[in-house]
């Protein structure tokens, strides 16, 4: 018998992109207020987690092509690769650098290496809860 979910289907297309949107604001407010890659990344992950609960997995793949456990090693490629960075520059591990960058629509924006290494731990959890939620869901 096949369960008649309209409603959760109706209300996640709305709700899955306050989530996201909300996910990718605490990304960026990390910096200034609490939030950062973690918290993004879990708020991020929910999103999708739901995306799956409304929708059944073959769905969700044929929207969204992304295998979750290449997302994760990207994530922490990209957060190793920016600790591990500081050290061909001669400087401490970790340690960050900081700019400002003129960007032709929005002005002189500022630009801190602390956002790509926030960027790797997000990709990291999203990768890793979604692998998990996955996986516990393919058991029998």
């Amino acid at each position: 018998m096949k369960i008649n979910d309209v409603i959760l289907r109706t209300v996640t297309k709305t709700i899955v992109f306050i989530i996201l949107t909300l996910g990718i604001y605490l990304f960026f407010a990390g910096h200034h207020a609490p939030g950062g890659g973690f918290i993004g990344g879990l708020v991020l992950a929910s999103g999708i987690v739901l995306l799956y609960l409304a929708y059944d997995i073959e769905t969700v793949h044929k929207g969204m092509p992304f295998d979750f456990k290449k997302v994760a090693a990207l994530g922490v490629l990209l957060a190793t690769g920016t600790a591990i960075g500081s050290l061909f520059f001669d400087v401490p591990f970790l340690s960050q650098a900081h700019s400002y960058i003129n960007v032709p629509i929005f002005g002189e924006m500022s630009f801190s290496t602390v956002t790509l290494f926030e960027a790797g731990v997000a990709l990291t959890v999203v990768g890793v809860v979604v692998t998990i939620i996955l996986s516990i869901s393919e058991d029998e």
